[in-house]
């Protein structure tokens, strides 16, 4: 009888989100194990995940990815379905220095919250800034346009230009629903 082939993969996670990922009394960390049918090692920042299927071994690496850069395990987990994406923006490649990232990453969070928002809202995604990076989860096609507007933001465009493409994203896609 020959063995079944583990996929392996380590990586590490911000040591303030250990807590999040096991959650409380390890209800998080076991609920990621079932639905992604691996097993997690935590030890200290790093994390290892086993697993005898390829693909949900990778979702698996997603899900604890994106806990990392700050999300909520509910929406971390929406990584495990099938044509849910994550994609980590590294707000440096816009800045030209340590002081511009906060006026970059406050840029894209708004007043209150209110561009992060819109931008979820108008893209169906979950957005998180966190540290250096911006996080978006969702569906192929709705973090590809939340990714563009966050981009237009990070570029030094108006905000409103982010806006209006997202508009013109939106209508050019109820226009091929209607046809």
């Amino acid at each position: 009888m020959s063995k079944e082939q583990v996929y392996e993969y380590k990586l590490l996670i911000p040591k303030e989100r250990v807590g999040v990922l096991v959650g409380e009394k390890g209800k998080t960390k076991r609920l990621i194990e079932r639905l992604t049918g691996t097993k997690l090692k935590i030890d200290e920042e790093e994390v290892t995940i086993k697993g005898v299927d390829s693909f949900n071994a990778w979702a698996c690496q997603n899900v604890i990815k994106a806990i990392g850069r700050g999300f909520n395990p509910k929406d971390a987990i929406k990584l495990v379905k099938e044509g849910f994406v994550l994609e980590v923006i590294d707000v440096m490649d816009y800045a030209r220095n340590q002081k511009d990232k906060y006026r970059l990453r406050g840029r894209v969070i708004g007043e209150d919250g209110k561009t992060r928002r819109h931008l979820e809202n108008a893209t169906q995604t979950k957005i998180i800034v966190f540290g250096k990076t911006i996080g978006i989860i969702g569906k192929e096609n709705d973090v590809r346009d939340a990714l563009e507007a966050v981009k237009i933001i990070l570029q030094g465009s108006h905000i409103k230009t982010a806006y209006k493409f997202l508009e013109k994203k939106a209508k050019s896609r109820l226009k091929k629903e209607l046809i």
